[in-house]
């Protein structure tokens, strides 16, 4: 059988390290491979697809036009976005968001206390799961600061659609926090680093590569628990795992193949 990621930019993706390192925990012969899809080829891609192929990683910018090409679980539903793509034995399809398992997962294993007020960088996909995340886990309180106050504007209003106490945050401006989600690219926040990191009990920037990021960086010298995008990859592949090969996979396995493939990059 066989599975893959599909995106564009692509060939950064850790995904293939972790899912391959899954299937040689669990024994299976599976293959899972990397593909540049872009959102006017998705539908094509799709389509063209072999019947060998069981599921699929999907990354940005893919996940909101996801949605269109399988029957969308609740989680999906919840986010209005779909990460991972499957397909039965018998043909169906149906599409998932396991980001939010993955961003809860990851804040719970570093039993961070997010019970009054986070933050969130960003106005995209993933800054939506961060906000059903932050539900889940039962923080009451959220501000969303982005470049585009009307994107910002767009997470705010989805919050308060799921009861939370939402607000737009002046961008990069810092204010008394529990957690900091950063979901853009780092470069964005690397000189508003020392301010933003003073304000917050924990980062979590979910980048990856280059790591420590500027913000995860300063939280590390101020002695602040700092989680990053592999914590998030790891853990919501967990879940993408067990619904393309219905096994179940540790976390510990996909969290060292993806540092050692970093390692290994690092050194390249």
């Amino acid at each position: 059988m066989a599975c893959g990621v599909i995106g564009s930019p692509i060939a950064h993706s850790l995904s293939p390290a972790l899912h391959r390192a899954a299937y040689a925990a669990l024994g299976l012969d599976w293959t899972y491979d990397a593909h540049e899809v872009t959102e006017e080829g998705l539908s094509g891609f799709l389509a063209g697809l072999g019947e060998q192929v069981r599921g699929l990683s999907v990354t940005a910018p893919l996940k909101v036009g996801l949605m269109q090409h399988g029957t969308p679980d609740a989680g999906a539903v919840a986010v209005g976005v779909a990460n991972t793509w499957v397909r039965a034995a018998d043909g169906s399809t149906t599409v998932h968001n396991t980001d939010v398992a993955g961003l809860v997962g990851a804040i719970r294993a570093a039993h961070l206390t997010v019970d009054d007020y986070a933050v969130i960088i960003g106005s995209g996909a993933t800054a939506r799961s961060a906000v059903v995340a932050l539900q889940r886990i039962g923080c009451p309180r959220v501000g969303v600061m982005a470049r585009s106050e009307e994107k910002a504007a767009g997470v705010v209003d989805f919050a308060t659609g799921l009861g939370l106490q939402a607000k737009l945050a002046p961008f990069l401006m810092p204010s008394a926090n529990d957690l900091i989600i950063s979901t853009v690219p780092l470069e964005a926040v690397a000189d508003r680093a020392l301010g933003l990191v003073s304000s917050t009990k924990a980062v979590f920037d979910v980048v990856y590569d280059p790591w420590p990021s500027p913000l995860a960086d300063q939280a590390l010298r101020d002695g602040k628990p700092a989680l990053s995008g592999l914590d998030l990859l790891a853990h919501q592949a967990v879940g993408q795992i067990e619904l393309m090969t219905g096994r179940k996979v540790d976390v510990e396995v996909l969290l060292s193949a993806g540092r050692q493939e970093l390692n290994r990059r690092a050194e390249a």
